[in-house]
């Protein structure tokens, strides 16, 4: 990807060796609702490996001889890891699926009923165990304080590399596809131009990121030359105690979810992000989207394309904070099991990376 990745935190690089893997990659959806064990869709808890979301279900559709649009779903998840997600199909199909699928990539862990299927978003977020190998006993110290202040300061939403494809590069044809005028076709299509949407985001994330840094660690008078601005601007913006400066007309939202808001006192807001109560949100362009306002529309502007129109824009967190972070270090195998919690849209790539402060990709 042609821009160098800004991580929120000075810490040295903890060296570790990462793998995606069955064996060493685990996911597991958190569903957004409970389930009302009524209903005329069958909800049934399923957990694969070497197995992604869209070959699941192909194999499902064909088992219960269903369309493959009958089959709901609430998130992607990677072929190489071992992961548990929930499914719905029309209750009827149950005696037919049940009866023809036979793959051992495939266990069914439970079932139950609902009267509504599955949609994409009803998630909640996503547990992750991850296995890292080649670490050091120091290192792995330091990386479970690191991950847990992380908890409490909260990290950089940035997609994970996967998003981008095998040569990072998707994002490219995304941008032709978006600016040809043509009517989407299919779901790779639509993949690759919410790649060019995912690559503006992250390039605007970083350059938040960095210019935090810069008034994070510089003098006022030194960030406010570095970043020419003026004085009683960056004495406003260091005056904030989190991370990731807010400034006026930037959008937030109630986290984990609710209603957008534009920032228009940005200390009184500032405190709200501080105690997790708001995060600010970033510009996915498309149709109908909301944009920033006054000052922070500038700091977007660079980032947006008015001529993407065939995906329906959004805003996404900017700033997340991840939860219930435990590791367990295993001293003779110099390996180190990380758990923790994200929630829905964030890629546990990204956390590693933050952590680790290096690209995982290897590029």
């Amino acid at each position: 990807m042609n821009y160098i990745k800004n991580y929120a935190y000075n810490h040295k690089t903890i060296k570790f060796d990462f793998k995606q893997t069955i064996e060493r990659f685990f996911v597991e959806e958190i569903p957004l609702y409970d389930f009302s064990n009524k209903g005329n869709f069958l909800i049934l808890k399923i957990k694969k490996n070497d197995m992604s979301t869209w070959k699941l279900i192909t194999v499902l559709a064909k088992a219960g001889d269903l369309n493959e649009r009958d089959i709901g779903y609430a998130g992607l998840k990677d072929k190489s890891a071992t992961t548990i997600q929930y499914i719905s199909i029309p209750k009827k199909s149950e005696k037919e699926l049940y009866k023809n699928l036979t793959t051992d990539k495939i266990e069914i862990l439970e079932k139950t009923y609902n009267r509504a299927p599955i949609k994409i978003g009803h998630l909640k977020g996503n547990k992750f165990s991850i296995v890292l190998q080649q670490i050091n006993e120091s290192d792995a110290k330091f990386f479970n304080t690191t991950a847990k202040m992380m908890q409490s300061k909260g990290i950089p939403n940035y997609y994970g590399y996967q998003r981008f494809g095998e040569d990072s590069r998707s994002y490219i044809q995304g941008k032709e596809l978006a600016h040809s005028g043509k009517r989407l076709r299919g779901s790779k299509e639509k993949l690759l131009v919410s790649a060019y949407q995912s690559h503006l985001f992250n390039k605007w994330l970083g350059q938040r990121v960095k210019l935090s840094n810069t008034i994070a660690e510089y003098s006022i008078d030194v960030a406010a030359n570095k970043l020419n601005y003026p004085i009683e601007l960056v004495k406003v913006l260091a005056k904030q105690q989190q991370h990731f400066k807010l400034f006026l007309g930037d959008i937030v939202k109630p986290y984990p979810h609710g209603k957008l808001d534009f920032v228009k006192d940005m200390l009184y807001m500032a405190k709200a992000f501080e105690q997790k109560k708001v995060s600010p949100t970033g510009l996915l362009c498309g149709a109908n989207s909301v944009r920033a306002k006054s000052d922070a529309y500038y700091l977007e502007e660079e980032y947006d394309d008015n001529e993407l129109s065939t995906l329906k824009g959004d805003r996404r967190f900017a700033w997340i904070w991840p939860k219930d972070v435990e590791t367990s270090y295993d001293k003779e195998a110099k390996k180190l099991t990380v758990e923790f919690y994200l929630p829905k849209g964030s890629y546990a790539t990204t956390f590693l990376e933050e952590v680790g402060k290096f690209s995982l990709k290897g590029d």
